[in-house]
């Protein structure tokens, strides 16, 4: 059975400030999703949260960038951003760069991540959801998940997985993608996957049966709205077992957080703390950084699930060790590596700033 799986987010309002979802803003996203159940457009939806940003789960057959699935998301958020400007919650609407619907939400603000797969006898779907961070948030652990051995030991001896994966890279700055093949162009790969501002893994297949593996929202919103609007807080699908990585093979990576983009105002690296999902409610300096797992069996495009993948004390040292990091941060306080270098400002006041100081700047 052909299903498609789209995971389709936005920011429509924090409660409190940045901090998290309100219950009626994910409320009026259950009615409306509730309603494309019903008439069978959807075989499944499951709406969910990270943070403040608003998490449309769904299921159907219609194929990826669909326009009536996109339409639905559409008209959803913009429900959902009137129940938030009813409460006045903070930044009602903010990833709604347009206001008319122009048949696909990618380049309209919405993070999107969908695949159409071949349903497995037993799929298993891991789907990670970020706030206060970058789309480039998933480089580091996509390439632990599909490219180190360390990481993930079904590469060297899983007979279906030896032959590697390969991952597409996409130029969010250029606008354009190249393909790496995963081990032998891993060093030329890496120096891509390394600058995670400009460079992102949007999708991973097997290089044996060319099924996708994973997929990812690559937007970023400044590029889009040509100033500082918030940040991307992406969305990835990962599929796990058989000929992919193992359940824990794809969480391995969260044990041991990586720094990314984000935290407060967009402007400043910090750890990416894995949580259930009733902690992702960044608070301090808008932050950390937050990652959650929400897992799926897929069983005739049902969602059989989810399973909450870090409500699991097994994370508790990462969450220390991110708590750790981002103390270490702090004291940077506006110092870089904690805030962005300056290439990454040009988005925040940086070009005001640089604008009034203009008359002054001598030659020396």
């Amino acid at each position: 059975m052909k299903v498609t799986l789209s995971v389709i987010k936005a920011d429509i309002g924090g409660y409190v400030g940045h901090s998290s979802s309100h219950p009626d803003v994910l409320q009026e996203a259950e009615k409306s999703l509730a309603q494309a159940k019903k008439s069978g457009f959807l075989i499944d939806y499951h709406v969910t949260r990270c943070g403040d940003d608003l998490q449309l789960i769904m299921t159907h057959q219609h194929g990826v960038d669909n326009e009536k699935v996109h339409k639905l998301a559409w008209d959803t958020f913009l429900a959902c951003t009137q129940v938030a400007k009813k409460l006045k919650l903070h930044g009602a609407g903010q990833d709604m760069l347009s206001d008319a619907f122009a048949g696909n939400v990618k380049g309209m603000g919405p993070g999107v991540a969908e695949m159409e797969i071949e349903e497995r006898e037993a799929e298993t779907i891991i789907i990670f959801m970020a706030d206060k961070t970058a789309s480039g948030a998933w480089n580091y652990p996509l390439y632990k998940i599909f490219a180190d051995p360390f990481n993930s030991i079904g590469l060297v001896i899983a007979p279906n997985m030896h032959c590697g994966f390969s991952f597409e890279v996409h130029d969010v700055k250029e606008s354009q993608k190249v393909v790496f093949n995963a081990p032998e162009e891993i060093y030329d790969m890496l120096v891509f996957l390394g600058a995670p501002s400009r460079f992102a893994v949007k999708a991973v297949y097997h290089r044996d049966t060319g099924n996708i593996a994973a997929v990812s929202s690559t937007q970023r919103l400044a590029l889009i709205a040509g100033r500082y609007v918030g940040k991307d807080d992406p969305v990835c699908i990962v599929r796990a077992q058989g000929e992919f990585p193992a359940v824990g093979e794809v969480l391995e990576p969260f044990a041991h957080p990586h720094i990314v983009e984000g935290w407060m105002r967009g402007s400043h690296h910090g750890p990416l703390m894995p949580v259930p999902i009733r902690q992702s409610n960044p608070s301090r300096f808008d932050g950390p950084p937050r990652v959650v797992a929400a897992g799926f069996q897929l069983a005739e495009g049902k969602l059989v699930g989810p399973l909450d993948m870090f409500d699991d004390p097994a994370f508790d040292n990462a969450r220390q060790e991110a708590l750790d990091m981002a103390d270490m941060l702090r004291r940077h306080g506006p110092f870089e590596p904690h805030r962005l270098p300056l290439e990454e400002m040009e988005y925040t006041t940086m070009p005001q700033v640089m604008k009034k100081l203009a008359g002054r700047f001598q030659k020396i």
